[in-house]
């Protein structure tokens, strides 16, 4: 018995030898054979979540597989774990293939881990572990809360902490814009990506999202979004609420002047264009009212508006007509008026007093020539003589008449026809 204990003993020895000459082989001397008997993959995983290593080997010849972690450590020997780190757990243990888990998986825990095969020479295959830090909530950064329209803005966005480096692209409304990036290491192996975007504004631009959209295989749908504050001008328009049609003599007149800009004008002035407004002309706020109109009124008449941006006008051209000598027909008038006067920008009304007038006129005349024809006619009507009957004009009755116009027969030869 005692001999025989000796001897399971020598073999547990021997056994423990052979294992130690292969680790110190395997330590000294990586080799990797082609057509080896090992496999195994890369990994990549977010910072926080599991990674899955996998030892395989092709064809089971009964060699023995274990896992080293990047120090070289025994992770797991079959399935069988040294190292006392309980976030690697045994998932699967076959004679084809040791599994194992690592779960919260960290910066530290980045690098080569060791699948070894034992054999002779040993194999080895290798399965790098690439760990993820997604960026930070993207910030973005204006030079200035609020912009002129012609004027340039800059917009920055910052992706901070993240592994590897995030790209950033921009966006305005459905354009996409170009930014210049700059990357930053930090000691820690993580990186700071800065963006920054230049562009000219206009109006239009008002209240248009600029979207900082960041890209990176650890996180989805990141961004971060201003809107455009652009100042502008005042846009002016004048507006005639009264009258409706023509402006004639002994009219009142109602303008209205709307002005929209932003901020909103804070002042709106009327003024007439190279002479003074009419005396008793009543300027409330926006409105310009005129009563009684005369043609000394005629002229231009502007409102101006202003705001902290500019300056904008808009003009009126008032020109009165006299009073009507019967009752215009009723027409509507479009709002958008400009000129008082007949042509562009103002209604074209027809004055049915004048027509009619020219076309009583015009029936006038031509009943009278139709009675001058007439009466020239009946004067002048033609009546047929011939030569043969030319003295019975002068005959003294109607014998001598006869007696003269035989006469006439004798030459025949001589005998014409005339038309009085």
């Amino acid at each position: 018995m005692a001999i025989r204990g000796s001897g399971s003993l020598v073999i547990s020895l021997s056994a423990f030898v052979i294992s130690a000459a292969f680790l110190l082989k395997g330590a000294a001397e990586i080799v990797t054979v082609e057509g080896q008997n090992l496999e195994t993959d890369n990994v990549s995983v977010i910072e926080g979540e599991m990674a899955t290593i996998s030892c395989r080997m092709k064809d089971n010849d009964d060699s023995v597989i274990q896992l080293l972690n990047p120090n070289r450590q025994t992770i797991y020997f079959r399935d069988v774990r040294p190292l006392k780190d309980s976030r690697f757990q045994l998932v699967n243990f076959s004679d084809n293939e040791l599994r194992v888990s690592l779960s919260n998986v960290s910066l530290s825990d980045e690098g080569r881990y060791v699948c070894q095969l034992y054999t002779d020479p040993p194999q080895e295959a290798y399965a790098d572990i690439t760990v993820l830090v997604p960026p930070g909530s993207p910030i973005i950064e204006t030079r200035e809360d609020e912009v002129s329209e012609g004027n340039e803005t800059e917009l920055t966005c910052i992706a901070l902490g993240s592994k590897p480096a995030a790209s950033i692209r921009w966006m305005k409304g459905n354009d996409e814009l170009t930014g210049e990036t700059t990357i930053e290491e930090t000691y820690d192996r993580m990186f700071t990506v800065t963006s920054r975007v230049r562009f000219s504004v206009t109006k239009e631009d008002d209240g248009v999202p600029v979207d900082c959209i960041i890209d990176h295989p650890a996180a989805k749908d990141l961004l971060a979004q201003r809107n455009l504050e652009v100042l502008y001008k005042p846009e002016v328009k004048i507006v005639v609420t009264y009258p409706e049609g023509l402006t004639r003599e002994g009219d009142n007149l109602d303008l209205t002047c709307i002005a929209e800009g932003k901020p909103h004008p804070h002042r709106i002035n009327w003024l007439r264009v190279d002479e003074d407004v009419p005396p008793h002309a009543v300027v409330t706020g926006s409105d310009l009212y005129i009563e009684n109109l005369n043609k000394s009124f005629n002229g231009t008449y502007r409102c101006v508006a202003s705001n902290v941006v500019g300056e904008a006008y808009d003009d009126y051209i008032l020109y009165v007509y006299d009073a009507p000598t019967t009752i215009p027909t009723p027409t509507t008038n479009p709002v958008n008026t400009q000129d008082s006067r007949a042509g562009d920008g103002a209604p074209q009304k027809i004055d049915h007093a004048v027509i009619g007038g020219v076309v009583a006129v015009v029936m006038f005349a031509i009943l009278c020539a139709l009675i001058v024809l007439g009466r020239y006619f009946a004067r002048h009507k033609g009546t047929y003589f011939t030569h043969e009957a030319k003295g019975a004009d002068d005959a003294a009755d109607a014998d001598t008449a006869i007696i003269n116009a035989e006469g006439g027969h004798n030459n025949t030869d001589e005998k014409k026809e005339y038309y009085i």
